[in-house]
C-alpha cells in the first residue's frame, strides 16, 4: 500500500507535536495526511526554524502549558528529551528534570486520551537502570489505558546513511482493539555517506592537521550499514575519528568536541573534512527544500537533536495499516473515557 493510498484512507487525522525540535515528526505525519493542531518547543532557535518551514511557531515550555488548553487530537507525538537516559550524560533517568518531562506527556495523555501515542528516545532508555525506567514508562502507559509496543530500530536500515539507533514506542488506546502491531521490516536498499555529499564544499569544513593517521587501506567493508573507521586525528577520541564515505555515517551528535565534533570526519576525494549542515540534514532524511539554520553551530545542534524522518515515516505507515482513522470515527469517540481511564500513577492521580 503506497503513501498516496494510505493518505487518502486516513486523511485529516490530527496530531500534536511535543518537544517538536525543528519538525521531524511533523514531516513524517503530514506525509500521510496528518494535520498538526498543536506543537510545543522551548528552544527559540528551533522555534524559528519550525516557523520558517511550517508557518506556525510552537508554544514554549510544555511544563507551563495546561493540558486543557491543548486541542483534542488523534495522535500524540513526542521525541522527549533523551539526555537523562543517554550514555553521554549522567544517566539519572526519571530523577533528572529532563527525564520527568515524560510525566508531562502522561498528564496530557490522561486528559485527552488520544487514539495513538508515538514516542522516540535514545537506545539506552531500554537498559537504563537495568530496564526499570522503560518498564515504568510502559506500565504508566498501560495504566492510562494503552496497549504498548516498542522496538529499537537503526536508521541505516531504512535508507538513511546514519547508524543511529533509537527506541520507538507506539501505543494504541485499548478500546480500539488493536491486537497486533508490527514495526517496519528493514529496507534492503543501502544508502551510504557518498550518496548524500554536496558537490562543492567550503574549505572551512576541511580538517588540516599534522596528527592525522590513516589505517590500512585494505580494511574490509563487511557491512555498509555500519560506519567504517579508516583513520584518526590525535588520539582518536570522540570527534577525532575518520570514516569511509562508502559506508554509513556515525550517529550525529548535538554536543561533543574534537576536530570533527558532531558529525565525524570523512575522507572525501583525498580531503579529510567534517560534514556540512546540509549533509547532516540529508543524513537525517530531511529533504533539500527543508530550511535549516544558516549558523553552523545551531544547525549541527538542531540536527543532532532531531529524528531520522524516513524511519518515522516507515513507522507511521505501519500505524496507519493497523488503524484507519476514518473508520468508525464516531463510534470510538463515544467511549466513556473517564470510566475507562480512571487510573493512578504511584498511587496518586495526575492533576487535570
Amino acid at each position: 500500500m503506497n503513501a498516496k493510498v494510505i493518505k487518502e484512507q486516513c486523511k485529516n487525522f490530527t496530531f500534536i507535536d511535543l518537544f517538536a525540535g525543528i519538525g521531524g515528526f511533523r514531516l513524517a505525519l503530514e506525509k500521510y495526511g496528518g494535520k498538526c493542531v498543536f506543537s510545543s518547543e522551548w528552544d527559540n532557535d528551533s522555534q524559528e526554524i519550525y516557523f520558517q518551514n511550517f508557518g506556525d511557531t510552537p508554544f514554549g515550555d510544555i511544563t507551563q502549558i495546561n493540558e486543557k488548553n491543548i486541542p483534542n487530537h488523534d495522535v500524540l507525538c513526542a521525541g522527549f528529551p533523551c539526555q537523562a537516559f543517554s550514555v553521554s550524560g549522567k544517566q539519572l533517568g526519571l530523577q533528572d528534570t529532563r527525564g520527568t518531562l515524560f510525566f508531562d506527556i502522561a498528564r496530557i495523555v490522561k486528559f485527552h486520551k488520544p487514539k495513538v501515542l508515538f514516542l522516540e528516545n535514545v537506545k539506552n532508555l531500554a537498559k537504563h537502570d537495568e530496564g526499570k525506567t522503560l518498564r515504568l514508562i510502559i506500565e504508566i502507559l498501560k495504566e492510562l489505558g494503552y496497549r504498548v509496543y516498542h522496538k529499537i530500530l537503526r536508521s541505516s536500515d531504512y535508507c538513511v546513511p546514519q547508524a543511529r539507533e533509537r527506541i520507538y514506542i507506539v501505543a494504541f488506546r485499548k478500546d480500539l482493539s488493536i491486537q497486533d502491531f508490527y514495526f517496519p521490516e528493514k529496507n534492503k536498499n543501502i544508502i551510504t555517506v557518498k550518496n548524500i555529499l554536496e558537490k562543492t564544499v567550503s574549505e572551512k569544513y576541511h580538517i588540516k592537521r599534522n596528527d592525522i593517521v590513516m589505517f590500512n587501506k585494505n580494511l574490509l567493508l563487511n557491512d555498509k550499514k555500519k560506519p567504517l573507521q579508516i583513520g584518526r586525528i590525535n588520539k582518536g577520541g570522540q570527534g577525532e575519528r575518520i570514516y569511509s564515505i562508502e559506508a554509513s555515517g556515525i550517529t550525529l551528535s548535538a554536543y561533543g568536541g574534537g576536530a570533527a565534533s558532531k558529525t565525524g570526519a570523512f575522507l572525501v576525494k583525498g580531503i579529510i573534512r567534517k560534514l556540512t549542515p546540509r549533509e547532516c540534514a540529508r543524513l537525517q532524511g530531511f529533504p533539500d527544500n527543508f530550511i535549516i539554520s544558516d549558523i553552523d553551530s545551531i544547525a549541527y545542534k538542531q540536527l543532532g537533536n532531531s529524528v531520522s524522518v524516513p524511519v518515522l515515516e516507515a513507522i507511521v505507515k505501519q500505524i496507519l495499516k493497523s488503524y484507519n482513522f476514518k473508520k468508525d470515527e464516531s463510534q470510538n469517540d463515544i467511549v466513556n473515557k473517564k470510566q475507562l481511564f480512571n487510573v493512578n500513577l504511584f498511587g496518586e492521580e495526575i492533576n487535570v
